[in-house]
């Protein structure tokens, strides 16, 4: 979302700027904070940020949790109420997407209705108010926090002196900037095409291929079913290239099975510092921003639990609130380690103000990949940023509450997967084993917990736990006092 033009005075590209536009439909969100009231104008940030704000049908303060950022991309929040959520939460979830992309607000504007127009979703009026906006702030484009049906699209695109996109391509948008392998090129870059496919628009007889011979001079092929057959076969190309990659992952799957090591996802709404959790589990150094979807390829590490068992933990994309079906389409080769998983870790932020609308949004896209029914623990990550007095009732919510950013609760989620896994469960052993089985002995020791260990004579009596497949091995040496 960066623009070439350059700063008066200076070398460098200045971020693309937005105006923000709610709409709460209906005026029933959680916690609005004035359903009706007269047309006014509220000012939300300090003039000198050059932030202009409008409201439409009634006004809404901004919320002391979530500061005004200094973002400039003249934005247009559509239905920033959604039905989960209040119209300030809403707004800062999207400024946040906006930020991640590299815009900033230039102005907003929010008005309240009780139904979407069919052609403009915000209405006549509130379409020249817009455009009259995005002219007085000089905005670069006018994004909307809702899905734009094409007619809408187009509509908006010929009454407004800018580019127009709605929250798909907004994240479409971020998906890009972060796709690092070339699977997730390949896996944008579908969702992009799949995303365009209908919102092409014709170009008129203008464009059309005249026929060859007689009878065969009026309009022929138009640009517009050339383009979507182009856009067709890439499509069909990428999914081809996709499924290799899933055939590839099936068969690293299939290597791992040979070896019995579960898998642990982390899962959870985009920003809940799933990555900086996957670090201080793993010690790996894999990027952790406060940027959403700063992650977006996944990760697999080997971790070891206090019952000296491996485990591999994997590290996923976020969710967020109306996750475009597209992507969990496209995204599905990557999210095929959460529907392989033994376990799921759900992470979520602590500090949040709108924690229980996010859990009911990662169980929504869980419930699409089918794996809403999955052993799952849930993690309350951020406690650092909890008041003390709250956390006592953090953990009397069955949750696990952790700092993945000073390690605090750590050894509890270990102990927290240990009992969680069933593939390969704990059991207790007492063995002897001669001293000169040296390989046995190291292999105890590396594979589980002894809890004594004696010596008689040249054979080791020792009391341990550990997994199934470990000691089913080594039978041979259980002791016939068990």
């Amino acid at each position: 979302m960066r623009t070439e033009r350059r700063r008066e005075g200076g070398s460098g590209i200045r971020p693309e700027r937005a105006v923000l536009v709610g709409v709460d439909f209906g005026g029933g969100a959680r916690g609005s904070q004035s359903a009706a009231g007269s047309a006014r104008s509220v000012e939300l940030c300090p003039k000198s940020a050059g932030i202009t704000t409008l409201s439409g049908e009634a006004g809404f303060a901004a919320s002391p949790e979530f500061p005004r950022s200094r973002t400039g991309v003249a934005a247009m929040a559509s239905e920033l109420a959604a039905p989960t959520l209040n119209a300030e939460e809403s707004l800062a979830e999207f400024r946040e997407l906006v930020a991640g992309a590299g815009g900033e607000s230039a102005a907003e504007v929010m008005q309240r209705r009780p139904r979407p127009d069919p052609a403009t979703l915000v209405g006549q009026g509130k379409v020249e108010e817009i455009a009259a906006v995005a002219a007085s702030t000089q905005a670069d484009l006018v994004l909307f926090d809702r899905d734009l049906s094409p007619t809408q699209l187009r509509n908006l695109e010929a009454a407004i002196p800018c580019r127009v996109l709605d929250r798909t391509q907004l994240i479409l948008d971020i998906f890009a900037r972060h796709a690092r392998t070339r699977e997730g090129q390949l896996q944008v870059e579908l969702a992009q095409l799949q995303y365009l496919l209908p919102r092409l628009t014709g170009r008129g007889k203008a464009m059309s291929q005249p026929g060859g011979g007689i009878g065969t001079r009026g309009p022929g092929e138009t640009q517009l079913e050339t383009d979507r057959r182009q856009i067709q076969r890439r499509i069909d190309h990428l999914k081809s290239e996709l499924e290799s990659v899933r055939r590839t992952r099936r068969q690293q799957r299939q290597r791992r099975e040979a070896v019995p090591v579960p898998t642990v996802a982390l899962v959870g709404y985009t920003n809940a510092g799933k990555s900086t959790l996957f670090n201080c589990l793993t010690g790996a150094r894999v990027l952790s921003s406060s940027r959403m979807f700063a992650t977006l390829d996944p990760k697999l590490r080997a971790i070891e639990l206090p019952s000296r068992r491996k485990v591999l933990v994997s590290d996923t994309v976020g969710f967020i609130r109306n996750l475009p079906h597209t992507l969990v389409t496209s995204f599905r080769a990557t999210l095929e380690e959460v529907e392989q998983a033994e376990v799921l870790l759900h992470v979520r932020d602590a500090a949040s103000t709108y924690g229980d609308e996010q859990r009911v949004q990662v169980e929504k896209v869980l419930g699409e990949l089918g794996a809403l029914d999955k052993p799952r623990i849930e993690v309350l990550n951020k406690i650092d940023l909890v008041p003390e007095e709250h956390r006592q009732g953090l953990a009397a919510r069955g949750a696990v509450p952790v700092s993945a950013l000073t390690g605090e609760g750590m050894e509890a989620l270990l102990k927290a997967i240990d009992q969680a896994l069933r593939s390969d469960p704990i059991v207790e052993a007492h063995l002897r084993v001669p001293q000169q089985e040296g390989s046995v002995l190291a292999a105890l020791e590396a594979g589980t917990v002894v809890h004594s260990r004696e010596y008689e004579d040249n054979v080791v009596r020792l009391w341990v736990s550990g997994p199934a497949s470990l000691l089913g091995r080594l039978r041979k040496y259980r002791s016939h006092d068990d």
